[in-house]
């Protein structure tokens, strides 16, 4: 009985380490956004460059995906997420300085590196989680509660990050963003700290036949990679959550360039506005709403989860987010109020597309690791190389310059429509390939 209620204690504990490291996730990664707002008015760069800091910060990933599950395999849990804390401080700290320095490549060189650090955590929590939770739709009622905690992060961040600099004008620069950058410096420190003092159990640690094995030379990576990939339903989910990044981001990071698009004269002042100009405060707080609502769907997603497969949710969302998205681009051009913020009518739909994509990437996660055993941690680490999909948000940023802003929501259309694809045909567990 003893027994019992220990590992039930730890479990407990682990849970609540691995949410907190979920929010800390989003927090972090969502300083892009609006730092790409900035970086386009204090360098004058284009909608693609302004998306440079999410794609770095993404492209990180495809280095570190792999190593991660690597390192995850023989060094476990908490050692990975204390490393990737590390790290994560030090990118931050980075970006903190290219804001001293007014350098744009300073900044993006930090997102570069505070992205191994949000690849390196993601590869603890997701499968912590779903473990936890005993695969299965428990498990992805776990990871779809991480991630409504994870959206929480997503919403504070750019609201923060707005209140501290206000309204964008010229004389708004990456040093205005210094005390948010402070705060998610103040936050890692705070979490080494508490994963450091935590119990986190290690179901995926590598066993002493297995490290005997490696190093006999009887097993190695690439085995362990060319085994993985021959679950088909995995390494189509693992194509599915390529697609899945650049929809996360893309579609608020649009909205946010939608709503500040202006022309500017050489000194600075805005000469003429686009369609949905609002500026950047009320353009912070509509792309905040995003993210809050993804809070809510994954909330209902967790709720719903142990009754409701992961197909069923994703490809549901998938359609009515597809629906939206065309909603949004073809809606009249006027303006709605909502709660004393004026903002355009196709922003509206867009920020709906929020509960659309809330519980999607818990939901891929688990239809791909279905019945992966002793390859969790290198799926894992395959699947987080994957999130380097977000390198197409600066080609939907070129598709925004050449053909329009708006017009840039067909790529996030296509994408969805091989989300619903894979939820519907190819998310169903295979026998590995022969």
């Amino acid at each position: 009985m003893s027994e019992q209620q220990n590992g039930r204690g730890g479990n407990v504990a682990a849970i609540a380490t691995m949410f907190a490291l979920f929010f800390m996730i989003a927090f972090v990664t969502n300083f892009a956004s609006p730092m790409g707002v900035i970086a386009k008015n204090q360098f004058n760069a284009s909608n693609a460059l302004s998306q440079l800091g999410n794609a770095a910060n993404f492209f990180a990933y495809l280095f570190m995906g792999i190593p991660g599950g690597i390192i995850l395999k023989r060094k476990g849990y908490k050692f990975t997420a204390l490393a990737a804390i590390a790290v994560g401080f030090a990118g931050v700290g980075v970006q903190l300085a290219s804001g001293y320095a007014g350098s744009f490549a300073l900044y993006v060189l930090g997102a570069f590196i505070a992205g191994f650090s949000m690849c390196m955590l993601n590869l603890v929590v997701n499968p912590m989680l779903n473990t936890l939770g005993g695969g299965g739709n428990k498990g992805n009622q776990l990871v779809q509660f991480g991630c409504s905690l994870n959206s929480v992060g997503a919403t504070l961040s750019p609201a923060v990050l707005g209140w501290l600099i206000g309204e964008i004008t010229k004389d708004t620069a990456f040093i205005k963003a210094a005390p948010a950058l402070m705060i998610a410096m103040g936050i890692f420190a705070a979490a080494f700290v508490i994963v450091a003092l935590s119990k986190i159990p290690e179901p995926h640690m590598e066993t002493a036949e297995e490290k005997a094995a490696r190093l006999s030379g009887k097993a190695s990576v690439v085995g362990d990679i060319v085994e993985t990939v021959k679950f088909r339903h995995f390494t189509f989910g693992a194509l599915a959550i390529f697609f899945y990044i650049v929809i996360e981001v893309g579609v608020p990071s649009m909205g946010m360039l939608y709503m500040t698009d202006c022309v500017k004269d050489a000194a600075g002042e805005v000469v003429s506005k686009g369609p949905g100009y609002v500026g950047g405060a009320v353009a912070g707080v509509v792309c905040g709403v995003y993210w809050f609502l993804m809070m809510c769907g994954r909330l209902l997603g967790g709720v719903v989860g142990g009754k409701v497969s992961s197909r069923a949710q994703v490809s549901f969302l998938a359609t009515f987010g597809i629906a939206l998205l065309l909603a949004a681009m073809f809606a009249p051009v006027s303006m709605v109020t909502v709660a004393g913020y004026q903002f355009p009518l196709s922003m509206a739909f867009m920020v709906l597309v929020g509960l659309c994509t809330s519980v999607m990437w818990g939901g891929i996660f688990n239809m791909a690791a279905e019945g992966l055993g002793k390859y969790v941690p290198m799926g894992s680490g395959i699947f987080m190389a994957m999130v380097c999909g977000g390198l197409l948000i600066p080609v939907q940023g070129l598709i925004a310059d050449k053909a329009g802003i708006l017009n840039a929501y067909w790529l996030s259309i296509g994408l969805l429509a091989y989300v619903l694809f894979y939820a519907l045909v190819l998310s169903k567990p295979t026998k590995r390939a022969e």
